[in-house]
């Protein structure tokens, strides 16, 4: 059994923001999917799952889908094992479920260049961009990107993690 978790901000004023990007890229699976949204704010995403995630080997069917700066708009990565890389949610989830062994779904938010170079917002403006709403345009890519999100999630499942790192990173 996998656990399929959608990182992000409760409430009405952040849902389409950047920091949702975890929950709007699972909007499609969740459909016809059970999927967690913690009902906790991103730094504390970590308590949420502490309860439920209670080994190592529970950890390795994790799935956690969340925003990432050092993607650009567009696209996502999956990788496992990795450290937060200073994803406070995701630090959060480290430290409760106490191992970085599990699955992540990068999904980028950073704009690019017109030469599509990643443009990644400074230190001072992280927070603003993060929790800024996507435009209407973003939010049409992320809403396209989800369908790919769910087909790589459904590779996970049925064929293995090193499949779908093939097919979709």
């Amino acid at each position: 059994m996998y656990y399929i978790v959608g990182l992000g901000n409760p409430g009405e004023e952040y849902e389409l923001t950047r920091h949702n990007t975890g929950r709007l890229a699972l909007a499609d699976y969740a459909k016809n999917n059970k999927v967690i949204f913690p009902d906790t704010f991103m730094n504390n995403s970590g308590k949420a799952l502490k309860n439920l995630i209670k080994s190592k080997k529970m950890a390795e069917h994790l799935i956690v889908v969340h925003d990432d700066l050092d993607l650009s708009l567009g696209r996502f990565k999956i990788v496992f094992g990795r450290d937060s890389a200073g994803h406070k949610g995701v630090e959060s989830i480290i430290k409760n479920i106490k191992t970085k062994d599990f699955i992540r779904i990068r999904v980028g938010t950073s704009p690019v260049t017109p030469s599509g170079k990643i443009k990644k917002p400074p230190a001072e403006k992280v927070i603003n961009h993060i929790l800024g709403k996507f435009k209407p345009k973003e939010l049409a890519i992320i809403k396209k990107l989800s369908k790919k999100i769910t087909s790589a999630i459904e590779t996970i499942i049925k064929d293995g993690l090193q499949k779908a790192m093939s097919l979709y990173n």
